[in-house]
């Protein structure tokens, strides 16, 4: 049941990233429209690294593979983006700051689910080391 219920929660995670990192490049305009809404700089040139991000970090989360290392770089962008383009704190024409917060809540909760994620693919050290130890002492 255990492995049933991080694989359904890691593939969800992961859809999460690759289809909103593929849009990133069919609506480009839009989003370009958006981080210039929100006042964020070189949007041309971090559009394109957020979508590759996202795309490759999630197809690595569905495929089961560096695991840690793609899910903390999907928590940092996570919070770059909350900060920056859920800045429900600001206010810009046609921009419901409601919406923006619940935005901000919601990508809090993913951002604990990839921290969660991250948190179970760290080895062990000190078992290991422990177990190491013990097996030379046999």
């Amino acid at each position: 049941m255990k492995s049933i219920l991080i694989t359904t929660g890691r593939t969800l995670l992961a859809l999460y990233f690759i289809l909103p990192g593929i849009m990133k490049f069919v609506a480009w305009d839009m989003n370009i429209a958006l981080m210039e809404l929100h006042n964020m700089p070189f949007a041309t040139f971090l559009l394109p690294i957020a979508g590759i991000i996202q795309v490759v970090a999630g197809l690595c989360l569905l495929l089961n593979k560096h695991m840690m290392i793609s899910a903390l770089t999907l928590a940092g962008m996570t919070l770059v983006i909350n900060l920056n383009l859920h800045d429900f704190w600001n206010t810009y024409q046609g921009v419901d700051s409601g919406r923006e917060l619940q935005n901000f809540v919601k990508n809090l909760g993913i951002f604990a689910g990839l921290l969660v994620l991250a948190g179970l693919h760290i080895p062990d050290t000190h078992l290991s080391s422990e177990n190491q130890k013990a097996s030379e002492r046999n």
